[in-house]
């Protein structure tokens, strides 16, 4: 009879997770231009979190966090970051708004929606749009697009 081993801890997006031994990891995430500072935009809690612990694996840090329109409104106005995540629906009221005064202040961003394309406010339908639920390669790649699209 073999003797049994521990389950590993590892970390998954910021969480602490048991996992059984195992040969192959998990590769790890993708290349990104990590080291930004993210306003993430989501109003639902759990959302929000997994999504912050996606940007912590990526190398990148939440300068900020808004679960309601107003006060998105507020950060995109007045914080400093680098990038923005944007669920294109916050308690029903579309994000357009905050899109706008991002545009207005240069900042480049990425929608997040359950909704595909078809959710994104038309004028902004050609920003970097994630498809819920997305992975951290889709996140990755989804920042880089906006931030090669705010330098180009």
């Amino acid at each position: 009879m073999e003797p049994k081993t521990a389950p590993s801890v590892r970390r998954q997006h910021g969480v602490e997770m048991a996992s059984e031994p195992s040969i192959a990891e998990p590769s790890p995430a993708p290349p990104t231009a990590g080291g930004k500072r993210v306003l993430v935009v989501e109003d639902e809690l759990m959302i929000r979190m997994l999504l912050e612990g996606m940007l912590t694996d990526l190398g990148h840090t939440v300068a900020a966090e808004a679960g309601s329109i107003e006060e998105a409104l507020s950060l995109a106005k007045t914080a400093e970051f680098d990038v923005a995540v944007l669920d294109v629906n916050l308690n029903s009221k579309p994000i357009t708004p905050v899109a706008e005064a991002l545009t207005a202040r240069g900042v480049p961003f990425v929608f997040a929606s359950g909704y595909g394309q078809r959710g994104v406010p038309e004028a902004f339908r050609q920003s970097p749009t994630l498809q819920k639920p997305f992975q951290i390669e889709a996140l990755a790649q989804a920042i880089d697009a906006a931030l090669a699209k705010a330098v180009g």
